[in-house]
């Protein structure tokens, strides 16, 4: 989602961003590589769904195949953007690269797990700062100690993402294109 300057402030899920359409509080922003960036509303996207449809990104309905928007403007939130990360279990998988912190094997997100570098119990803290993503195997092993007690190297010390760091490494993503050029990042 961007604010009414066009700066991201935040990623939703498919339910809110419809939802937010659908209220008239935000519009899709398409990119049309002829003639640039159009802005529509919700009638407008349907229609355009209905006219170039895209069964892999779509919602159905019992009538038609609604697509997926990529990137809304949200016609009233006008706030600059919080510069900084939130702290969630996919963004700790993200800053990780889906990577244990341990074995240095990369995994799928469900199969991963988050291990508190200084376990809860010796008053470590959930935070970024003590978080990191690890496998089932490692987190079993490493248990209540701490790594250097388990036998065990952290891959890199755990820390805050910054902003535009994070935002880059989202703006890899496959399905990153539409929204590549709002990060301040051209599409490839």
């Amino acid at each position: 989602m961007l604010n009414r300057a066009w700066q991201p402030v935040n990623i939703v899920g498919v339910r809110r961003a419809i939802t937010l359409l659908f209220q008239d509080h935000a519009r899709v922003i398409f990119t049309d590589p002829e003639e640039g960036h159009k802005l529509m509303d919700a009638g407008e996207w349907i229609e355009y769904s209905q006219e170039h449809p895209a069964p892999e990104r779509s919602i159905r309905t019992v009538r038609l195949a609604l697509r997926v928007p990529s990137v809304l403007l949200l016609s009233v939130y006008d706030r600059i953007p919080r510069r900084e990360v939130r702290f969630c279990r996919r963004n700790v998988y993200l800053r990780d690269g889906c990577c244990c912190q341990y074995c240095g094997r990369p995994f799928d997100e469900g199969e991963l797990t988050l291990d508190h570098v200084v376990p809860r119990e010796r008053g470590g803290k959930t935070n970024w700062e003590n978080i990191v993503t690890a496998c089932a195997r490692c987190n079993a092993h490493k248990a209540n100690r701490l790594p250097h007690q388990a036998g065990m190297v952290l891959r890199k010390v755990p820390a805050r993402p910054k902003w535009r760091n994070f935002m880059s490494v989202m703006a890899e993503m496959e399905d990153a294109s539409p929204w590549r050029p709002f990060l301040g990042m051209e599409a490839e």
